[in-house]
């Protein structure tokens, strides 16, 4: 994170070996390294349990996603009419492609959600050929999420995409500098690739993913398969710890530091961000 008192915050999600959210762990049973380095200071570590979520439905409506749309809108829609509770969550709708637009505000009405996500039309966000994910990324953090309480809730994006970008004014670090700002987590679903030609899309995706401490899903899986994958993401951003600490060192040269999260051995998984980028001024 990117704060004056150069404080990072840190939100991960811990299971078993049988995928159950560990919501027990104590201080002393983790490790956190800085660029190798244990933080000078722990601020605090909290254990957050069933957390209010504050989602954010990215569409990808551009020509490469002409095919794939009606699975991805059938995903999210699954989504705002099981998982969403209405009287705790808050969940805004934007599709993208070249441009992007707001759909849907912060809601808490899941029916809103749901008829929004059925409006969502291929091309329209496509007055020029391209997809810009990373400008519409950007803005979902920085406008969306910047004004919500970065510790208060779950904040994550439900990314439907084939993750080629190729007219974004804004780079994947200062995408992923925002997402850090406001502690937002990025799941994609990822369409199947186009076997024809190479593509970036699937390693855009898995950084995006990776560096904010989500996971990349198939949006061509099994009914099963995607329902299973729905209710992980919805486990993981309720059940979480957040921890606050101040690196042992910390230059403002806007360079990456890598964060080791070492847990004990009665943790299976821990998802957590793979780092941050330090501040520049």
């Amino acid at each position: 994170m990117q704060l004056s008192v150069d404080e990072v915050i840190l939100t991960f999600h811990a299971t078993d070996a049988y995928g159950l959210p560990i919501n027990d762990l104590t201080l002393g049973e983790i490790k956190i390294f800085d660029k190798g380095i244990p933080p000078r200071r722990i601020v605090a570590f909290d254990s957050l349990i069933d957390r209010p979520a504050r989602a954010g439905i990215l569409l990808d409506t551009s020509e490469s996603m002409q095919q794939a749309l009606p699975e991805s809108k059938s995903i999210a829609e699954r989504y705002a009419q099981r998982l969403f509770r209405q009287k705790s969550d808050q969940a805004f709708i934007m599709d993208f492609g070249y441009s992007s637009e707001i759909a849907q505000s912060f809601t808490s009405d899941s029916s809103l959600l749901s008829q929004s996500i059925r409006n969502v039309k291929e091309g329209k966000m496509n007055p020029l050929g391209g997809t810009a994910i990373f400008d519409t990324i950007f803005r979902a953090c920085f406008y969306g999420f910047g004004k919500v309480d970065a510790t208060a809730t779950g904040n994550f994006i439900l990314l439907f995409s084939d993750g080629e970008d190729n007219s974004s004014h804004t780079s994947l670090e200062e995408t992923l500098g925002a997402c850090q700002r406001s502690n937002t987590v990025i799941y994609a679903f990822r369409v199947e690739p186009d076997s024809g030609h190479y593509s970036t899309g699937p390693k855009v995706l898995a950084d995006l993913a990776s560096k904010t401490g989500g996971r990349v899903f198939p949006a061509y899986d099994t009914e099963d398969a995607i329902w299973s994958d729905l209710k992980t993401i919805e486990s993981e951003m309720r059940n979480q710890y957040r921890l606050v600490y101040n690196p042992a060192t910390l230059k403002r040269d806007g360079s990456f530091h890598e964060i080791e999260l070492q847990p004990p051995d009665r943790v299976d998984r821990i998802e957590v961000r793979s780092g941050y980028y330090a501040p520049v001024h």
